[in-house]
């Protein structure tokens, strides 16, 4: 039998219940990309909030290209489990704060409805780093097809065209401006929202850019929470624990945070009464993430793949590798936090390597592979370039990035990449000789991010004879 409102009664009893009347709470939230990540991190604390006395932060889903996550959680009234799963421990905790969700393209309408509806406050993202459109230096890819067609006025097909059309809609009937809420592993991922959206709406509605510089905000966020991607394994293992098949259920680690910039465009929910930190400079703790343990993350899938290994944490156990990791996190990408901050990166690496050692979770290295071109500048060129600057060295990461380089060459395993074929074409053209030049020279694909001394090519060249 499968979760559903009426159902839900006869889940197992050790399955944590909603503590608020879900019938009862309008939706104020519309949440782009909601996928495994969302629904194990923001979606958690916002059901958490309601259960704590908020009222009335219920989320809308929208799912850009795939009909997968609706056909999941609409016909289970958006009802879903989150399974938090170690080596000694498993909760279970049904979460009700998503009301529904909309697949852009078969009804963009109703998405545009959404963002617009007088209740909504937060627009929020988990898109991935390609959902921006972005090209190597950061700005709007304008060269993109579907942003090319939203920037001539077509149906709206990246983010930017669904909320530029809510946002004309909202201005037009005197109602506030809004929150985006970016929660995607970018750099600086608020102000590069609101530089991104407000190019688009220069180009498209200059009184609208006003508008939205006058009236909206994109704080920053820093999102941390591992979620392997679901198996059909995993999810009759669910069905055992809580009596119901849930096609929806998520399984995660008990490990969570969330830290927010306090700067919001009007209302929110009281994420910070339960576990998120509501900071006035998210900075310091986004670096750390991205560079020790995104980077740490990106370094295991590659090196990992080229030694045969299948999930993380059969890479933590392998020595050889491990010690790689552990020079990443320790020394190279630490040396490039600021100190000021207050951070322990020694306790951090710490607590990291025991969460990437979680042989419950079962997380798939090429899932982390994924999407590789657009994670490697803010997770490895960045510290790279500040530590070239510096005098420092970085071996592990420059052994790292030629595992990537090797993995985008696309002859072992299929590169699931947005920037694949124009890697493949480079690979062609330049081969081993010349390749890192291409990617990492004056000129490079990457050369605006890192641009590698001679004797870094020379590395390079050599790891990927």
């Amino acid at each position: 039998m499968r979760l559903t409102c009426e159902t839900a009664a006869q889940l197992s009893a050790s399955v944590e219940r909603p503590g608020y009347d879900r019938a009862a709470q309008a939706c104020a939230i519309v949440h782009f990309g909601i996928g495994a990540f969302h629904r194990a991190h923001q979606a958690a604390y916002t059901d958490a909030a309601m259960a704590a006395g908020d009222a009335d932060w219920r989320i809308i889903g929208v799912s850009l290209r795939s009909a997968d996550v609706a056909q999941q959680l609409n016909p289970q009234n958006g009802f879903y489990t989150l399974i938090e799963r170690s080596s000694d421990t498993v909760s279970a905790r049904l979460i009700g704060s998503v009301a529904s969700v909309l697949v852009a393209p078969e009804n963009p309408g109703a998405v545009i409805d959404a963002i617009a509806s007088a209740s909504t406050h937060i627009v929020s993202f988990t898109v991935t780093e390609k959902g921006y459109v972005r090209r190597a230096d950061g700005t709007l890819d304008t060269d993109n097809a579907a942003l090319a067609a939203d920037l001539s006025g077509g149906v709206p097909r990246t983010i930017y065209g669904f909320v530029a059309a809510g946002l004309a809609r909202r201005k037009a009937a005197g109602l506030p401006g809004l929150t985006l809420l970016s929660c995607d592993n970018l750099a600086d991922n608020g102000r590069q929202l609101g530089t991104l959206m407000r190019s688009y709406l220069t180009a498209t509605d200059p009184a609208l850019a006003d508008w939205f510089a006058q009236h909206c905000r994109c704080p920053g966020t820093m999102v941390d929470r591992i979620v392997p991607a679901m198996t059909a394994e995993d999810r009759a293992w669910v069905a055992g624990q809580i009596g119901l098949e849930d096609k929806g259920a998520i399984i995660t680690e008990p490990f969570t945070q969330w830290v927010i910039e306090d700067d919001f465009a009007g209302p929110r929910p009281r994420w910070e009464t339960v576990g998120a930190q509501l900071v006035e400079d998210v900075r310091p703790y986004e670096a750390a993430k991205l560079r020790m343990l995104n980077g740490a993350h990106s370094a295991l899938a590659y090196l990992g793949l080229d030694a045969g290994h299948e999930y993380v944490h059969q890479v933590v156990a392998d020595p050889a590798i491990r010690s790689v990791i552990e020079t990443i996190m320790r020394q190279e990408a630490a040396a490039t936090l600021d100190q000021a901050s207050g951070i322990d990166t020694t306790a951090y690496a710490d607590q990291l390597l025991d969460r990437f050692a979680n042989s419950a979770l079962q997380h798939k290295l090429m899932q982390i592979a994924m999407d590789g071109s657009q994670k490697i500048p803010q997770r490895w060129l960045e510290p790279l370039a500040i530590n070239q600057a510096a005098g420092r060295s970085s071996p592990a990461t420059l052994q790292a990035l030629a595992a990537w380089m090797r993995h985008v060459r696309g002859d072992v395993r299929v590169v699931d990449d947005p920037q694949a074929a124009q890697l493949a074409a480079l690979w062609q053209r330049h081969g081993a000789g010349s390749m890192a030049a291409a990617l990492f020279g004056p000129d490079g694909l990457f050369g605006a991010t890192w641009q590698a001394p001679p004797e870094n090519l020379e590395y390079l060249v050599q790891q990927l004879g």
